[in-house]
């Protein structure tokens, strides 16, 4: 079938993206799903920092690629293998397909499997094919869903099954925004009813982390960005304390009004100036996590000695730790019954055409999560 989609072709341009214009609309062939594969029609993609990133080539990439991996949409077709979902199903796609065989999958940390880290290298799908062409010419996929299209077809792994009653655009932020921030705070830190906690960096992950604070009954919860409108949304969503980053003297008023510091910090700005505050704010006996993903090259450093003297702990934190079979229709459970209030976090739907602007005010810090809608029935 043919489809429209947004097409990299080249890593590394910047922004102003209107006039770089690293996203180009194309017409392309999409193969129908094989045995283990499913069509899915495409309800609603976010607009991620991690997709930025491949842009300006931080994180590398085989190209031509269609880009996005957080999503949600409707299963049209399956392969007569498939067990997992049927068509009519709306799903949320997972940017870590599940092997269910690697020594990860086996042992409950299917956010780390080996064989999908594998086959995001090499642009393809977890089993191996690629079902995206221009002119007779193969198009990578991005970490097995490639969203920023009308369709996608991904393998069965990369789906989970969740409620018809959920709308599209809400959907979609639990692919990437909600497992990575709510599952920093539940899964990773498992932080205890009534913990200090701190979260530099406000995007849509560091806000969903916020109310994953919130939900898991953080006492106090601080919340740090340079900007003044995100200050002012994460006191809507129930942070107690903010500061602005930018003010020379952040570090030694959090730790003022903590009387030490917090007991969790949590990194998802995804530079090493965030790491370092995040680490800085962080008290004796207490615990740094980071979600943010910075250039390869950038290095994290802290006194040797300070680690076994203040008993600190630094803990990475990829997709939010989670199982996410178990834990997309646990958050949207929760986001049914109000706790979670991710629709806070929507900037607005935009059309195709609007990628390269939508992606100018990502990087200018203009928006939390816009939504790519492309269909019609989808746009609420």
């Amino acid at each position: 079938m043919r489809i429209k989609a947004a097409v990299l072709y080249e890593q590394g341009k910047e922004h102003p993206f209107t006039e770089s214009n690293p996203l180009v609309v194309e017409d392309l062939d999409l193969e129908p799903p094989g045995d283990d594969e499913v069509l899915i029609k495409t309800g609603a993609a976010g607009l991620c920092h991690s997709d930025l990133s491949m842009i300006r080539g931080v994180m590398e990439r085989k190209v031509p690629m269609v880009p996005g991996h957080e999503a949600a949409g409707v299963v049209e077709e399956v392969g007569k293998a498939v067990t997992q979902c049927k068509p009519g199903d709306h799903v949320v796609m997972s940017f870590v397909p599940i092997c269910g065989e690697c020594e990860y999958c086996t042992t409950g940390r299917p956010n780390l499997c080996s064989i999908a880290f594998n086959a995001r290298a090499t642009g393809a799908l977890i089993n191996g094919n690629r079902r995206l062409s221009l002119n007779g010419k193969p198009i990578h996929h991005t970490n097995g869903v490639s969203c920023f299209a009308e369709y996608m077809v991904s393998c069965e792994d990369s789906v989970i099954v969740i409620d018809k009653d959920v709308p599209m655009v809400d959907a979609a932020l639990f692919g990437c925004a909600v497992v990575t921030g709510v599952g920093a705070i539940v899964n990773t830190a498992k932080i205890p009813p009534g913990s200090t906690i701190g979260i530099v960096g406000l995007g849509g992950v560091g806000l969903c982390a916020l109310l994953g604070g919130v939900v898991a009954g953080a006492g106090r919860i601080i919340a740090i960005d340079v900007a003044d409108d995100k200050l002012g949304l994460a006191r809507q969503l129930g942070a107690t304390d903010t500061f602005n980053a930018s003010d020379a003297d952040c570090v030694d008023k959090v730790i003022e009004a903590t009387k030490g510091g917090v007991e969790f910090a949590f990194e998802v700005a995804g530079v090493v100036q965030a790491m370092q505050t995040a680490y800085a704010i962080t008290r004796r006996g207490g615990m740094t996590v980071s979600s943010g993903l910075s250039q390869h090259q950038h290095k994290f450093e802290v006194p040797h000695a300070e680690l076994v003297v203040n008993e600190r702990a630094i803990k990475g934190s990829y997709m939010g730790s989670s199982v996410v079979r178990q834990d997309v229709p646990k958050f949207i459970n929760l986001y049914k019954q109000g706790k979670l209030a991710v629709d806070k976090l929507r900037s607005g739907n935009i059309g195709i055409e609007d990628l390269n602007e939508g992606f100018d005010k990502l990087a200018a810090g203009n928006a939390v999560r816009q939504m790519l809608v492309m269909h019609d029935e989808f746009n609420t």
